[in-house]
C-alpha cells in the first residue's frame, strides 16, 4: 500500500519538531494556539478527508458493481457518491498544498550551544545619542 499524503505529513511535523505525532498532540493542548496547533489541525483535516475518500470510493464501487443490476433509484445515491469522493479529493489536495507549503517554509532550528566556560559576556552597547535634523536654538 502506497504511503499517503496525511502519513507523510505526519512524517515532516514529527522530523520538524523531534518528537511523535502523539506526543506532539498532547504538547499542544496544555499550550496556546500556534504553529504546532495549526499544522495538527491540517493533519487532522487532511486524514479525515483521506478517510472520506476511502469510505466514498468503496460505496461507488458497491454502487456500479458490474455484476450489479443498475436501477433508476439507483442513479441518484451514484451520483451523489460521485460528488462527494470529488469533494473529499478537493478538500484533500487543497489542504495537502497548504500544508506543505508552510512545512516547506519551515526547518529545524538546531538546539542551542551552551556558553563556553571561561569566554566574557557580551557587553551590550551604549545607547547613541540621537541628532535631531531641526535647528537648535
Amino acid at each position: 500500500m502506497p504511503q499517503t499524503t496525511s502519513a507523510e505529513i505526519a512524517a515532516r511535523i514529527e522530523e520538524l519538531y523531534g518528537a511523535s505525532l502523539t506526543d506532539l498532540e498532547a504538547h499542544a493542548q496544555d499550550q496556546p494556539p500556534g504553529m504546532l496547533a495549526a499544522l495538527l489541525h491540517s493533519h487532522d483535516r487532511l486524514a479525515f478527508a483521506e478517510q472520506s475518500i476511502t469510505v466514498h470510493r468503496r460505496r461507488l464501487e458497491q454502487l456500479a458493481h458490474p455484476e450489479r443490476q443498475i436501477g433508476t433509484h439507483d442513479v441518484s445515491h451514484i451520483l451523489d457518491c460521485a460528488r462527494r469522493l470529488a469533494e473529499a479529493v478537493a478538500v484533500r489536495d487543497t489542504q495537502a498544498a497548504t500544508t506543505h507549503a508552510v512545512l516547506q517554509s519551515l526547518g529545524r532550528t538546531p538546539a542551542p550551544q551552551p556558553p563556553i566556560a571561561g569566554a566574557p559576556a557580551a557587553v551590550p552597547a551604549l545607547p547613541v545619542p540621537t541628532v535631531s535634523a531641526a535647528p537648535s536654538r
